[in-house]
């Protein structure tokens, strides 16, 4: 399994627009519904469903980063979707700095092998410095889907 696979590009936020936590989150899956992703009925559930995820534990993993990430039944397929904030967003990460780049993961609740598959290949990705540097100066779409690809290319 690559990201690519099930991160949606049409979906991406390169300069995300919202400050706080949990409107970011409504924001990425705004996004994936305009992408065609989720449907409209589901989105407020999913938001609500991620946010209760968040109040249980911060998926700010540190380093700026954050993957919130939930199963949900409406959900299909593992989808996926990138957002980055230029002046950052508090998450209450684990080393309390604000979070930059918001990678947000749905996945079907029939599925946790894929599930875990997946954040695998989030984290695998995360780890690495490089990723992390780049992931948060990209400022297109295009910038991040090149990133994604190399990021790739150099795991294989």
């Amino acid at each position: 399994m690559k990201m690519t696979d099930f991160m949606v590009p049409q979906a991406f936020v390169p300069a995300l627009k919202s400050s706080e936590r949990d409107e970011v989150i409504a924001e990425l899956i705004d996004a994936l519904v305009k992408a065609g992703k989720i449907q409209p009925d589901d989105a407020a559930d999913i938001v609500e469903k991620l946010c209760e995820r968040e109040r249980q534990g911060s998926t700010g993993i540190g380093k700026g980063i954050a993957v919130p990430h939930v199963k949900h039944p409406s959900i299909t397929e593992i989808t996926g979707t990138i957002g980055r904030s230029i002046e950052g967003v508090n998450f209450n990460s684990l080393d309390k700095a604000p979070v930059y780049s918001v990678l947000l993961l749905l996945s079907p609740p029939n599925d946790p092998d894929k599930h875990l598959e997946a954040m695998e290949k989030v984290f695998s990705h995360l780890q690495r410095d490089m990723f992390r540097k780049f992931l948060r100066q990209a400022e297109t779409t295009e910038q991040i889907v090149d990133l994604l690809k190399e990021a790739e290319e150099s795991s294989k």
